[in-house]
């Protein structure tokens, strides 16, 4: 089976990212008539499928394909957070100036369950597909079908790594923790590097193969998912949000803001405050 072969169709996209707002219960069970992948972001449970239980964690990629049998059982204390798609596919061939449509016959060649490692990047491409689909501009059908395509590359590219260094990834995790404990902080690669003791060649090398993303890059993104916070509670000024954030000036907050949302801090006030 390839990838590029396949046409999709999504059905919906579903998530919940906010263990406050945790509607689900506790226990569902089911069977679908289509595709899922459902990627865990945090929290805890547990999620059966064919008898077997796993009790899960951030990073793990869950596949349930048609007439699958699988509960999901999410913890009470610690609801489960997670990321899914629902879809169909053929397969489209173009062969001796002939079209050939072939309907799904054949299921994803992936296990029920996957344990991701250096899952940053697919989290993130995760994310930017269901924010299209939820925002549903013009166009939205087929750029979701592309990402959808795009995020089994990288599903696919994951899970055939063999040469990943485990003691390595602990310590790009340690920076991530470190970079949200000091959010308001502007840090150095240096003080990094010390922390982990790596030298900064290595470890901006190492963090880039690992998350998809240079240390400043990954850092920015951080700031800005928490000044999207700060400005949807909508009682601070850019500049408060900026300084918060350890940002030497709200200019400068707002260009980074823009490169990686698209819009501005005030329009993205605008939209997601007053709905405008």
């Amino acid at each position: 089976m390839k990838i590029s072969k396949l046409y999709f169709y999504i059905h919906y996209c579903n998530h919940r990212e906010s263990k406050e707002e945790w509607k689900f219960p506790r226990r569902i069970t089911r069977k679908i008539q289509h595709h899922e992948l459902l990627l865990v972001s945090d929290g805890k449970g547990i999620i059966t499928v064919e008898n077997k239980r796993y009790f899960i964690k951030k990073g793990m990629l869950f596949y349930f394909h048609p007439e699958l049998l699988h509960s999901i059982e999410t913890d009470i204390d610690d609801p489960m957070c997670f990321l899914s798609i629902h879809f169909s596919y053929a397969e489209v061939d173009y062969n001796d100036s002939k079209w050939s449509i072939k309907e799904e016959n054949k299921l994803l060649p992936l296990e029920h369950m996957q344990e991701l490692k250096d899952y940053y990047p697919i989290i993130d491409t995760f994310k930017r597909l269901i924010r299209c689909w939820t925002e549903k501009f013009p166009g939205y059908e087929l750029i979701c079908k592309a990402m959808l395509q795009q995020l089994l590359y990288e599903i696919f590219g994951n899970i055939k790594k063999k040469d990943t260094n485990y003691s390595t990834s602990l310590k790009v995790e340690k920076i991530i923790k470190y970079m949200h404990e000091n959010i308001n902080r502007r840090l150095t690669l240096t003080e990094l590097s010390e922390l982990v003791q790596l030298s900064p060649a290595y470890l901006s090398r190492t963090f880039k193969e690992t998350t998809g993303y240079s240390v400043i890059e990954f850092f920015n993104k951080i700031k800005i998912d928490k000044g999207k916070e700060f400005i949807s509670e909508g009682d601070k000024k850019i500049k408060e949000v900026a300084e918060l954030l350890g940002f030497k000036d709200e200019f400068y907050f707002s260009r980074i803001f823009k490169k990686i949302e698209g819009k501005s801090p005030s329009e993205y006030y605008s939209k997601n405050v007053h709905g405008v």
